[in-house]
């Protein structure tokens, strides 16, 4: 459990329902998208399917080809107008598409390849360049910093520069990771474009695409060794990746499907078709989906051009609304520019009604004007308390037994007790059990007596005061107090709690002086308590 450290003398905290009217909220956060699949026509049909949220798109028209030479790739003049009419800026990616010869040989000759670039940009009226050159390693490390040092001194300044790195949650400074000097680089772009995917890879194991420790542990690496974090823009995949279990031993690999990248639609259809299941996998916080393909099924395409899935069981790992929203709490948490995605297409194209606004800090339609939304969506941010849906948090619904003691156990971040089994009305089936059985074991909160915990009735304001005594009394010098309270008896279960909570000035009462200890608490109201006392139990 982590350490309480509370001092009486300088906790200041007001009443439960006290109105919050201060903003901390940014509506400028950055957001971009790379434009790879797809004929370059349809290419604008998928930026009007994002409901006005870029500001940047990079499409595929600049390549590296094996003779390390540049070559363009489908400009089309048309869509680059349209764009700029949108108010959006158009930076194509320069790549190797993993072609390490490719890479290298463009470094060897990176005085022409560069000034190539710079034409190309200044030709077309491009805003700038993404360069998105993979699968080189360490050796290259020096010569790849060489040349994005030359290439911004040919870009004219009013031109952007980025740069698309590989994840490194680990710090590895060997393979491809090594290639990339974080801290100089961010030195010569406007910003890093955190490739925060591919975890798990064709060929590789079944895994998830981007687990939340690999993205998070990504983003502190970049911070850690001196990346400006406004320059860090947070890569989000848009795709899934699919593998046949049954061929994961089969030593002929290159045309098995393992791995291979797959749309939000496809993963969509092939579920449904084959009458698969879908969950939610908390430790990477990401989703699985599985399911079998049987001989005498129809066997489905994985993509528009042929690829038909096979005999064989199946596991799919992806994002869904759900966990890109988890993703996109850590712009604000560690104060990044934005986000990037790979790539436009591939996504469930309704997440573009909610995008901008989870990316700017505003995760829920029904708090927008509500008073406890800073602290909605700071506690939000913390994990503590989660939506009742990916759009909504029901800020004014009351708050139930079995959500305080999930909620409490969040915040003090304590190791669940999944042995116990306390309550008889508490199934090993029901949602909230461990937490439930771990805050009775740490004495948080009790039951309603020995084997009735009473999970779904609502918590009551006295109820919520014991459970917050139960909780600081061992480390904050409350005193006993006298009875501030007309509605509350000396002999009452609660009095010690409210009395002493009351005296510190963590929980107060009303004008005429009551404390309503059996009125409900509200979603909202257990937020800002949570985010008044954050500072002392974090």
């Amino acid at each position: 459990m982590k350490i309480i450290k509370i001092v009486l003398g300088i906790i200041l905290l007001t009443a439960l329902l006290t109105v919050t009217t201060t903003s901390v909220y940014t509506t400028d956060r950055f957001n971009m998208s790379y434009l790879h699949y797809g004929s370059p026509k349809s290419y604008i049909n998928y930026v009007n399917d994002t409901e006005e949220s870029l500001d940047n798109v990079s499409p595929n028209y600049i390549d590296i080809n094996s003779e390390g030479h540049i070559e363009t790739n489908n400009i089309d003049t048309d869509f680059i107008k349209t764009m700029h009419d949108k108010g959006m800026k158009v930076t194509p990616f320069l790549s190797n598409h993993w072609n390490r010869e490719a890479g290298e040989l463009a470094l060897a000759d990176m005085e022409n390849v560069t000034t190539e670039i710079n034409k190309i940009i200044e030709t077309y009226n491009f805003d700038g360049i993404n360069v998105d050159i993979e699968g080189l390693n360490e050796q290259s490390r020096e010569p790849f910093t060489e040349f994005i040092c030359l290439l911004r001194e040919k870009l004219d300044s009013n031109k952007e520069l980025s740069i698309s790195v590989a994840a490194n949650p680990y710090g590895s400074s060997k393979g491809w990771q090594g290639m990339y000097n974080y801290k100089t680089l961010a030195s010569y772009a406007d910003y890093l474009m955190i490739m925060a995917y591919d975890e798990s890879y064709r060929g590789s194991k079944p895994g998830p695409v981007a687990s939340m420790s690999f993205v998070e542990n990504s983003i502190k690496n970049a911070i850690d060794i001196g990346v400006p974090s406004e320059k860090i823009v947070l890569g989000i995949p848009f795709y899934g990746r699919i593998w046949n279990i049954n061929d994961m031993d089969d030593s002929d690999k290159d045309n098995k499907i393992l791995g291979k990248g797959v749309t939000a639609g496809t993963i969509e259809a092939l579920v449904a078709y084959y009458k698969g299941s879908i969950i939610y996998d908390k430790e990477s916080k990401s989703m699985k989906a599985t399911f079998t393909v049987n001989t005498s099924d129809e066997k489905k395409n994985l993509y528009s051009w042929g690829v038909p899935v096979t005999v064989g069981n199946y596991e799919i790992w992806y994002d869904d609304d759900y966990t890109i929203k988890e993703k996109l709490k850590l712009v604000s948490k560690y104060n990044l520019k934005g986000t990037g995605s790979w790539s436009l297409g591939q996504e469930n194209k309704e997440i573009w009604k909610y995008y901008i606004s989870w990316l700017n800090g505003n995760y829920f339609s029904d708090v927008s004007n509500h008073w406890a939304k800073k602290d909605i969506s700071t506690i939000y941010e913390k994990d503590w308390m989660l939506g009742t849906s990916s759009t909504l948090f029901c800020p004014d619904t009351s708050l139930t037994r079995a959500q305080a003691a999930v909620t409490l156990i969040r915040a003090l971040d304590i190791d669940l007790d999944s042995t116990s089994s306390y309550f008889v009305d508490v199934p090993d089936s029901y949602w909230a059990k461990s937490e439930i059985e771990t805050a009775y074991k740490c004495n948080i909160i009790n039951g309603k007596n020995k084997k009735i915990f009473d999970a779904d009735s609502t918590i009551t304001r006295e109820e919520l005061a014991k459970m917050l005594y139960n909780l600081l009394e061992s480390n904050i010098d409350i005193q006993k107090a006298d009875n501030n309270f007309k509605d509350i008896s000396p002999n009452s279960w609660s009095y010690e709690a409210i009395t002493a909570l009351n005296s510190a000035g963590i929980l107060k009462g009303y004008d005429e002086n009551t404390f309503r200890p059996r009125d409900t608490v509200t979603r909202a109201q257990m937020a800002c308590v949570l985010n008044r006392i954050s500072i002392y139990i974090e």
